[in-house]
C-alpha cells in the first residue's frame, strides 16, 4: 500500500483549506478472467513475447527501484495518524467503491495509480475528478514515464495534471510542468532517480493546483492531438538503451 498516491497525502495533509474525505484503495481484484487474458494476450502480440518478459524486468524500475530515493510510507498509516477515514474495494468501478464517493461528497477526486475510471465514478464529486500522469501530456499519452522520453532522444520529462474524462490521459489540462533528465549510471538507475523526482514535484504541483482550484479549473486547457504509448517491445527497449547512452555521453 505504499506508491504515490502516499507520496502525495504527505503533502495534501500540510494544508490548512484541504479537508481530505476519504481515502479509498483499490484492490484490483478482476471481476472477469476471460477479459482479461483477453487484453494480455492482445498486448503480448503487439509488443512480441519478449517484450512482454523485458515489460516485468523493467517494472522494477518504477516501483521497488524508488527505495533507493523516497521514503515511502504506508497510505493506511498516513490516514491513521491525520484521522482520515481509509476505504478499500475491490476494484474501481463497483457499486462500493460509488457508495464511498456518493457518502464523502467531495468537491473533486483525484485518481493516483489507477487504471480507467468510469463516468459512474468520475462524475460523482461536484467539480468532478482529476488525475496526475507522470509525462508530458498529450505527448505521451498512456505512457510509462522516462522512457519514451530517452527513446524519442529527449533529455527532459514532465508531468500533468488533468481532469479525467472517458478517454484515458486525454482531459483537459490543469498544470504541466517539464523537468531535465538527470542521466545516472544506467537505464535502471535514471528511471528510478527521475521517477522518484517526478513524485516529488508533482506533488507540490498539486498543491498548487488545489490551493487555487477554481482559477485552475476555470484556465483549464483542452488537449490536442496526442500520442499512446504502451509496454516497449525488445526492439523498442534496445533503442532506448542506445539512446541512454548517447544522451549520457554527450
Amino acid at each position: 500500500m505504499e506508491g504515490s498516491a502516499s507520496v502525495h497525502l504527505e503533502e495534501l495533509v500540510k494544508l490548512d483549506k484541504i479537508k481530505i474525505k476519504a481515502v479509498v484503495l483499490n484492490r484490483g481484484e478482476v471481476n472477469n478472467p476471460q477479459s482479461q487474458k483477453k487484453r494480455i494476450f492482445k498486448k503480448i502480440m503487439k509488443i512480441g513475447l519478449f517484450g512482454a518478459i523485458n515489460g516485468v524486468r523493467i517494472r522494477k524500475y518504477f516501483t521497488t527501484g524508488l527505495n533507493k530515493y523516497l521514503k515511502i510510507e504506508s497510505i493506511e498509516k498516513i490516514c491513521s495518524e491525520n484521522t482520515i477515514p481509509f476505504k478499500t474495494t475491490p476494484t474501481i468501478n463497483c457499486a462500493e467503491t460509488i457508495t464511498i464517493f456518493e457518502e464523502a461528497n467531495a468537491e473533486v477526486g483525484l485518481s493516483l495509480g489507477n487504471g480507467y475510471i468510469g463516468s459512474k465514478v468520475f462524475c460523482l464529486p461536484k467539480f468532478g475528478m482529476i488525475n496526475i500522469h507522470h509525462e508530458e501530456l498529450p505527448a505521451y499519452q498512456n505512457a510509462q514515464s522516462i522512457i519514451w522520453q530517452i527513446y524519442n532522444g529527449s533529455r527532459n520529462t514532465g508531468y500533468t495534471i488533468h481532469k479525467i474524462d472517458k478517454e484515458i490521459d486525454q482531459g483537459e489540462i490543469l498544470f504541466q510542468e517539464s523537468i531535465p533528465i538527470d542521466f545516472r549510471e544506467t537505464l535502471g538507475e535514471t528511471i528510478s532517480f527521475n521517477y522518484a523526482k517526478l513524485w516529488g514535484k508533482s506533488a507540490v504541483g498539486l498543491v498548487k493546483v488545489l490551493e487555487d482550484f477554481h482559477n485552475s479549473f476555470d484556465n483549464s486547457k483542452p488537449q490536442g492531438k496526442g500520442t499512446s504509448y504502451t509496454t516497449p517491445s525488445l526492439w523498442s527497449y534496445m533503442k532506448m538503451e542506445r539512446e541512454f547512452k548517447r544522451l549520457k555521453s554527450e
